[in-house]
C-alpha cells in the first residue's frame, strides 16, 4: 500500500497499523508507547494529564451538536477517562477562505457553552486561514491539560479475570446522527449525537469507588467493538460480552439495519466504558444511573482467562461470534 486511505482514519485495524508501524516508531518513547487517551506526566510531586486531538467532522453542524461542542467534549473526555480532572484547553482554528462569519461565531459559542458546562477554560489558541478547498470549511485542533488526583491510577495492567465491563448508555447515536445529515436521510424519529462532557459522571465514579474502578476508555472511532478488542489485546485476557445487555435505542437499531451497519462499530461521543471490580459493579451501575448521562447504564461483559486476546459476543439467539477491530471504512470524518 503506497498511500493513505480514508480507512486509515476509521479508528479500526488500519488506524492501529498506521500508528504502530509508521507513526509510533519515529518519536518512540515509553510514555507515547502506552497509547493512552492522555499522557500521564509527573509534575511537582503529582501528575498531570496532557492530550491533543483534531476535529474534521463532516458536516460541521449535526443533530445534538457541532464541531465546536465536539472539540471541547472530546478533549475533556480524553482527559477524564485517564482519571484526570480537566482544567485547561487550547483551540487552534484552520479556517477555509469563504467560511461564513456567522457559522464561525456559532461554532465558537458552542465551544464556550461546552467549556462552561464541563468547568474548563479555553486559555490559548491559534488561527490560520487557507485557500478555498483547503479545509472543508473549518478544522479544529485542541490540546487539554488536567490534574490527576492523588491515589487515582487507571490502567490495563490493573485488570484481572472476573472484572466487569460497564457502559453508561445507548451506543451508536453520534455516528448515526452524523450519517443522517450527511446522506440526507429522513428518519421518522430524530437521532441526536450523544456528544457530552463526561467528567462529572467519571468524577462521581472515582470519588465513590476509588480503586474499584480499574480502567476507562471512551469508545469513539471504531465504536465499542474496537475498544473491547483493544482492551483484550492490551491485557492478554479474553473478553465476553452479552449482546442483550448492550443498550441500543430502537431508532439507532432500525437505522443500522437499513444501512447494513453494526452499532457495535458506530462512533460515540458521550459514552464511557469502565472496568470495575465485580464486588462493586452493581454500585457503579447505580451511581451512573443517578447521573443524567448514565440513566441507561449497564453491565455488558467481563474479562476471562479463556481465549486470551479475543472478544466473544453472546448473541440474542444464544450463539457466540468473534468481535474484531473495524476493518476498512465505515463512517469516515466522524469526529
Amino acid at each position: 500500500m503506497s498511500g493513505i486511505l480514508l480507512a486509515h482514519g476509521s479508528g479500526g485495524k488500519l488506524t492501529h497499523e498506521l500508528i504502530s508501524e509508521t507513526i509510533l516508531p519515529t518519536p518512540g518513547n515509553p510514555i507515547l508507547s502506552k497509547l493512552t487517551d492522555s499522557a500521564i506526566l509527573p509534575f511537582e510531586g503529582g501528575s498531570i494529564a496532557f492530550t491533543t486531538d483534531s476535529y474534521v467532522v463532516k458536516p460541521i453542524f449535526f443533530p445534538g451538536g457541532d464541531i465546536g461542542k465536539l472539540a471541547v467534549c472530546g478533549t475533556v473526555n480524553d482527559l477524564s477517562v485517564c482519571g484526570a480532572v480537566p482544567r485547561y484547553i487550547s483551540c487552534s482554528l484552520i479556517i477555509e477562505e469563504g467560511f461564513e462569519m456567522a457559522d464561525l461565531e456559532r461554532v465558537l459559542r458552542s465551544m464556550a457553552e461546552a467549556a462552561e458546562e464541563a468547568g474548563v477554560e479555553v486559555v490559548t489558541g491559534d488561527t490560520k486561514v487557507v485557500e478555498r478547498g483547503g479545509a472543508d470549511g473549518i478544522f479544529i485542533n485542541t490540546a487539554g491539560v488536567g490534574f490527576v488526583p492523588e491515589g487515582v491510577k487507571l490502567g490495563l495492567e490493573r485488570i484481572e479475570p472476573g472484572d466487569l465491563i460497564l457502559i453508561n448508555g445507548p451506543i451508536g447515536e453520534h455516528g448515526i446522527a452524523i450519517l443522517s445529515v450527511r446522506e440526507g436521510m429522513e428518519l421518522e424519529v430524530g437521532i441526536e449525537s450523544d456528544c457530552a462532557p463526561l467528567n462529572g459522571l467519571i468524577k462521581t465514579l472515582l470519588d465513590e469507588l476509588g480503586e474499584a474502578v480499574k480502567f476507562m476508555r471512551d469508545p469513539t472511532r471504531g465504536g465499542v467493538a474496537t475498544t473491547l478488542k483493544e482492551m483484550s489485546e492490551g491485557t492478554g485476557l479474553g473478553v465476553e460480552v452479552d449482546e442483550t445487555a448492550i443498550p441500543v435505542s430502537e431508532p439507532v437499531r432500525a437505522a443500522c439495519e437499513i444501512l447494513g451497519l453494526d452499532p457495535l462499530y458506530v462512533a460515540n461521543e458521550g459514552k464511557v466504558i469502565a472496568v470495575v471490580d465485580p464486588k462493586r459493579a452493581d454500585e457503579a451501575v447505580e451511581l451512573m444511573r443517578r447521573h443524567p448521562l448514565g440513566r441507561e447504564a449497564s453491565i455488558i461483559g467481563s474479562f476471562t482467562e479463556d481465549h486470551p486476546g479475543r472478544v466473544y459476543l453472546r448473541t440474542e439467539i444464544g450463539s457466540k461470534r468473534i468481535i474484531e477491530m473495524l476493518v476498512g471504512e465505515q463512517l469516515p470524518r466522524i469526529c
